[in-house]
């Protein structure tokens, strides 16, 4: 009797914080809605709501364009829609990623820009750029960053992964090493650009998603959605993995097959994001921390909730990097460090360890 109980005590409390985690979820949901559709009314031309949502409907044949303009639609069907999905996939895939690294390095400080994920993957963007290659089509650029975020994370899961109590230092310290070498490289393939290339690179640098079109989401959707649901199906493993790689070889979990899935789909991720949108960082480390806050460490629910964290918050800074300053556009990248900068800084000195006098 008092083991049916107990169970059924145990069975109500995961039953609750299932409720508590859908809840955020559908909250978080809730208000990307509202942002996405904030960010097709708000800007240099202002659209009302009604408006908005007559244009899309009419372009998916849901309802008659006869009283539309060309003006309005071509604002939200050609400019505003892509750069929104757009948006919403560099969101995602920083805050997703962020998570996954997280979870392989067993830390909450692990980030794909602070660690230099992100670096290396601009750094194959930017190469691929200066180079002029072109043999794969829309898809260079997109395989040079995955390809340079891929080494990078590798290189830094390997010199990282000795004893748990240096990992963190050491993995900050080969971050800022990668970092400061994918910054060198940069800087050589600035200085031989020629003019139009160069403007090509501070895109890279400073991050914009001004040039998005639906070509350009075209080609990063399959990217971010095997790596999404890649790392979905990974989210188990994860959390074996938080147990240590010795318990986790011990409940049944392919840690190096893991291991490697892990870095392919971050790096994936990461590549995707950055060859469309240049360098935004801070996603992946304030997100999954934020998530971690509100409903736990558990993997299942801290992607999907992290994902749309992510994509909110790039719909909103996009949002005001095209409306603060028109007909300028603020740099995206600005943005996120603002915010993502003071948080690193709290999420170092929350780690310290607490000396007693």
């Amino acid at each position: 009797m008092i083991g049916r109980l107990v169970g059924g005590l145990r069975r109500g409390r995961m039953s609750a914080s299932r409720g508590a985690e859908f809840a955020v979820l559908l909250t978080a949901i809730v208000l990307l809605a509202a942002a996405i559709l904030g960010s097709f009314a708000i800007g240099p031309l202002k659209l009302p709501a009604s408006d908005v949502v007559h244009v899309v409907a009419a372009q998916l044949g849901l309802a008659d364009s006869g009283d539309l303009s060309r003006r309005d639609i071509a604002v939200v069907w050609d400019l505003r829609l892509p750069r929104i999905l757009m948006a919403c996939v560099v969101g995602a895939s920083l805050a997703v990623a962020g998570a996954a690294l997280q979870g392989l390095f067993g830390n909450v400080l692990a980030d794909p820009g602070v660690i230099g994920v992100s670096s290396g993957a601009s750094l194959g963007a930017v190469a691929a750029i200066v180079v002029g290659a072109d043999m794969l089509g829309r898809w260079t650029i997109t395989v040079a960053a995955f390809a340079g975020g891929c080494l990078a994370t590798a290189i830094i899961y390997a010199l990282a992964r000795g004893d748990r109590s240096g990992a963190t230092t050491t993995m900050l310290l080969v971050g800022i090493a990668i970092g400061a070498a994918c910054a060198a490289a940069t800087g050589f393939f600035t200085y031989i650009s020629d003019s139009t290339q160069l403007e090509q690179l501070i895109f890279w640098q400073m991050g914009s998603l001004a040039r998005v079109s639906w070509p350009e989401l075209a080609a990063a959707l399959p990217a971010f959605v095997i790596g999404l649901i890649g790392l979905l199906t990974l989210a188990r493993p994860l959390d074996l993995l938080a147990l240590g790689e010795r318990q986790a070889r011990h409940l049944g979990v392919d840690v190096h097959r893991v291991r490697l899935l892990l870095i392919v789909l971050g790096a994936l991720l990461v590549g995707s994001a950055v060859a469309f949108a240049g360098a935004v960082g801070f996603v992946g480390l304030v997100i999954p921390h934020i998530v971690r806050l509100m409903i736990g460490p558990g993997h299942r629910w801290l992607l999907p909730v992290a994902a749309v964290l992510g994509a909110l918050l790039i719909v909103i800074a996009d949002t005001a990097a095209r409306t603060l300053d028109p007909p300028l556009e603020i740099p995206l990248g600005l943005f996120t460090a603002a915010i993502g900068a003071p948080f690193f800084l709290w999420l170092i000195q929350r780690q310290r360890p607490k000396v007693r006098v």
